[in-house]
């Protein structure tokens, strides 16, 4: 779920912003063109850059006027960066922040350089990402389009908004999946006027003069074949900036949280902190299983200690049979109760149904959750939030239920497999979810 969206008045205007962690200093996050800081939770990969940020800051993340959550503004009387950078000063006071590191991404980087020059005294450090200083082309800023290019690109893209903007130029190597996802994240962020409209007061912006004048610590990182900020461009700026350190990284990708992120994170991590953290975790999506006896104690103290462990046994026995049998991994057993992954939902579901069929024939009576996520791999054993989240519908089970997450109901269509709504439930620690009863495997 994601975090709380809260609101500051900046003006007129309500700016729609976040605070994610509890980090010793403050990170704000500056977007580029469009953002929406309740839908950029839906991604894994957008999903994992924040959570990663927030792992070691108390980040700060808000949406630019006429964005996302924000309030939407007449698309003839767009803000200037003056106004925008008014917003990020009214999100610090809303948040209670008296300095932070500004993290500014794209046409976000220029309203983090100019604020870092203006208010010094509230910036403890700039990082900028795949930024540039002026978006038209001159003979003293070589690196961007022609008024002419930039113009025709806009257009296009007004045109093709609603049936799709092909952002592959702006991700050339990453999964199709996910520039898709961007691209609708964009449309269900602005209308097609609205982009088209900050697109032309972005090919405005000439931030060349301020840059001499940032005096606060700056990091500036850029992709080697980012195909619309030129890796020159970002050298160029870094130069500018008598404080700034210039790192290349390899890639082609202009979306912030695209391609290798943790070349990047540990880059940041290490400007802001003074250390990279230690990272042995592999990260994988899975299914996972949880099962338990119902009424475990009482049928212990009903059959004696011999008599229990020997139901036990055949218990273990004939859940780990059935594990071998649709490929599930056993990761671990506490007591009456089991946790396995699998690498496919489905398989996970009938896995579930066969394991509950099968020891209700030594008198036992199980619940079971399944959830798929994104599991931490480390040392052999899997963590994150979402195994505590398959252990939490695994609780909501009723005796002789197998439960699952919408997350699950929705991989496995067109399966065969039948659910019966269970509605919204409440999962300590993890939020509201949907859950469904499995009806038929």
């Amino acid at each position: 779920m994601p975090p709380e969206t809260r609101y500051a008045k900046s003006g007129d205007l309500h700016i729609a912003y976040q605070v994610v962690g509890e980090g010793p200093f403050d990170l704000v996050y500056v977007p580029g063109w469009v953002s929406n800081i309740e839908l950029i939770w839906e991604q894994p990969k957008s999903r994992r850059f924040l959570e990663r940020l927030a792992s070691f800051s108390r980040l700060i993340l808000f949406d630019k006027r006429g964005t996302g959550m924000s309030d939407r503004v007449p698309v003839d009387r767009l803000p200037t960066l003056e106004q925008r950078m008014d917003d990020v000063r009214a999100v610090l006071t809303a948040a209670g922040s008296q300095d932070a590191a500004l993290l500014g991404h794209s046409e976000g980087g220029s309203m983090a350089a100019l604020f870092a020059a203006t208010y010094p005294e509230r910036t403890r450090a700039l990082v900028l990402v795949g930024v540039f200083a002026k978006r038209i082309r001159s003979d003293d800023y070589p690196w961007a389009p022609t008024f002419e290019e930039r113009m025709k690109s806009i257009e296009s893209i007004e045109q093709q908004w609603a049936s799709g903007i092909d952002l592959t130029y702006y991700a050339p190597s990453e999964e199709p999946a996910l520039v898709e996802w961007h691209a609708n994240y964009l449309r269900r962020s602005v209308s097609p006027g609205g982009a088209a409209a900050i697109l032309r007061m972005n090919s405005q912006i000439d931030t060349r003069a301020v840059l001499p004048t940032i005096q606060v610590p700056t990091l500036v990182i850029h992709k080697t074949h980012d195909q619309d900020v030129t890796v020159d461009e970002g050298r160029w700026i870094a130069d500018q900036i008598p404080t700034a350190r210039f790192v290349e990284l390899p890639g082609d990708e202009h979306i912030l949280w695209a391609g290798d992120q943790e070349a990047m994170l540990g880059e940041i991590e290490e400007f802001l902190t003074g250390a990279r953290a230690l990272r042995e975790a592999n990260r994988v999506l899975s299914t996972v299983l949880f099962t338990d006896i119902v009424d475990a104690t009482t049928r212990a103290s009903e059959l004696g200690d011999r008599r229990w462990h020997e139901l036990i046994e055949n218990h273990h026995s004939r859940v780990r049979q059935q594990l071998a049998h649709f490929k599930g991994q056993e990761m671990d057993t506490a007591g009456d109760g089991f946790f396995a992954t699998f690498d496919g939902p489905a398989r996970a579901i009938r896995a579930a149904c066969t394991i509950r069929d099968s020891v209700k024939e030594l008198g036992i009576e199980l619940r079971a959750g399944l959830h798929t996520g994104e599991c931490e791999l480390m040392d052999g054993k899997f963590g994150g939030i979402a195994v505590h989240t398959g252990a939490r519908v695994s609780s909501a089970a009723s005796p002789g239920e197998v439960l699952v997450s919408s997350t699950v109901r929705d991989l496995v269509a067109g399966s065969g497999i039948q659910f019966k709504d269970r509605g919204e439930h409440e999962l300590k620690g993890v939020g509201s979810w949907r859950l469904y009863s499995v009806l038929d495997a």
